[in-house]
Order: C-alpha cells, then sequence, then structure tokens
C-alpha cells in the first residue's frame, strides 16, 4: 500500500530568517468502498489499517450487522487511490440497497452525501453496557493514547481512536487524519479481533460531534471520552443512546455531561 507518510520539503520563515526544511506529512488518498462490484461511498483517509477501516465503515453505516456476513474482502491499490473490494452475503443485498448512496467530500464532513434530514438524524440504539470506569482511567486516557500515535509523531497531523478498557488502559488504537476514520478503524480492528466495544470505552483526540456518537452507539461501546468539547447535539444524542460522555479530559481532569453512573468519581460537588 501507499506509504502513509511523505517527506517533503518546505521553506521554514521566522524572525531570524528563513531555512529549507523537510517536513514528513501524512499521506491522503480516496478509498472506494465497494460492495459486490457498486461503489457505495469514497472517503479521504489515510493509507493505512484500510481492511480495519472499511470494516469498521460497512458496520457503522448498517450495510453488515456482523464480519460474518462478509464473504471476501480486499483491498486494491490502484492508480488513483484504493479500493475496498467486499463481497457479501446474499442475505444483506436489501440492505445495502437501502443504504445506497454515493459519498465523496473532505476529511471531517461526516455526513457528506446522505440524501435527506432522516438519515442525518436517524433513531440510535440504547446502549446497555454496564462497565465502570475509575475517575484516574476518565482524566488520564488522552495521555495515555498519546503512547500509541506514532503517527502523529512523525507528521503532528493526525488524529486518533483508542480503546479503553478498565484497569488496563488503552489496549488498542489506530490513527487518521479524518477524526470519524480513525474510530471507523477501530471499530473494524476490535471486530476482526473479536474485542466487545461494550467491556471499554472509545477515546478521542478530536471534538465529540454527531457522527462520533453515532458509530459509538451502532458498535455498543458504553463510554466515550474526548480530549476536546462536544457539541450541544451530540451530547443529545448521548444522552438518548445512554452513553456516558466525559470531555474537555487532559491534564488529569474532565468534565462529565451524560449517564455518570458508569465513571467512579470519587468526588462531591463544589460551588
Amino acid at each position: 500500500m501507499t506509504d502513509p507518510v511523505k517527506s517533503l520539503p518546505g521553506l521554514a520563515v521566522g524572525p531570524a530568517g528563513s531555512r529549507r526544511v523537510l517536513r514528513a506529512l501524512p499521506e491522503e488518498v480516496p478509498v472506494a468502498m465497494v460492495f459486490d462490484g457498486s461503489t457505495l461511498a469514497v472517503m479521504m483517509a489515510t493509507p493505512s489499517d484500510i481492511e480495519d477501516f472499511a470494516m469498521g465503515f460497512a458496520l457503522t453505516e448498517g450495510v453488515i450487522e456482523n464480519l460474518d456476513q462478509v464473504e471476501s474482502f480486499e483491498a486494491v491499490e490502484q492508480p488513483n487511490g484504493i479500493e475496498a473490494r467486499f463481497w457479501l452475503a446474499a442475505d444483506r443485498s436489501d440492505a445495502l440497497k437501502a443504504r445506497r448512496r454515493a459519498m465523496a467530500g473532505p476529511v471531517g464532513c461526516g455526513l457528506c452525501g446522505i440524501d435527506s434530514l432522516d438519515q442525518a438524524t436517524r433513531a440510535l440504539p440504547r446502549v446497555s453496557g454496564d462497565i465502570r470506569l475509575s475517575r484516574e482511567d476518565v482524566a488520564t486516557a488522552t495521555d495515555a493514547l498519546r503512547a500509541h500515535q506514532p503517527l502523529h509523531d512523525r507528521t503532528h497531523a493526525s488524529h486518533a481512536a483508542g480503546f479503553l478498557r478498565p484497569g488496563e488502559g488503552i489496549v488498542a488504537a489506530r490513527e487518521d487524519v479524518g477524526r470519524h476514520n480513525a474510530l471507523d478503524k477501530l471499530i473494524g480492528a476490535l471486530a476482526r479481533a473479536g474485542e466487545d466495544p461494550a467491556t471499554g470505552a472509545f477515546v478521542l483526540t478530536s471534538r465529540v460531534s454527531v457522527e462520533m456518537v453515532q458509530k459509538t452507539a451502532l458498535a455498543g461501546c458504553p463510554v466515550l471520552v474526548a480530549v476536546s468539547a462536544p457539541t450541544a447535539h451530540a451530547l443529545r444524542l448521548a444522552e438518548g443512546a445512554q452513553i456516558t460522555l466525559a470531555a474537555f479530559a487532559r491534564d488529569g481532569a474532565f468534565d462529565l455531561y451524560s449517564h455518570p453512573h458508569r465513571i467512579r468519581t470519587g468526588a462531591t460537588d463544589v460551588a
């Protein structure tokens, strides 16, 4: 596959003058999600962990309900991008037609290509996971994720999504230039490894927008921890899906917004 990092020249300009530099930059390529010979979506993504990305995308878009419904898969590099080719079990053909869409848009646009407002506000399943996290688990989650970001270390231009297991820390992580792609990659990696998202928390290096909550709910993960803020609508969705949402998780602290019973804070309110 294409190298996910390219070293390219530039000119660094500062108060003392300028100098030539060689910077490691993340690559970004079109990835076509092809189901039974027909392209459903084209996403701009980092060309790494493509099978994880494709499987996570198929799960969170409702094309499949589990990996047993994929009869075969291959990632094929083309001159202008990558094709993620699925062949599905026959019983998924109707579901595929119902989800049919062509989606091509910039990184960060998690709802590009939908054809109705109903799709943007689709009903989410209620997540019933009964895990318990300690205050320390959540407060140190994003700092712990930093140790699993080699692409960011090289480029300073990528997002990550990690899976936090109570008392164990980050046990899996994936990176991409797109925050929602990183989460799809993580969800796909967990599915391929037979890991149940209900046994831990998703940890994000980004803000929490609507599609991040949607993907978390559809994956069945009960806790979402992010380094930045949620949008107001994302918070409403998390509340309705019974997801515990912790945001601004950094420097040993966090804000807790919805379904706090899964986190043992050990603290009392202060005025």
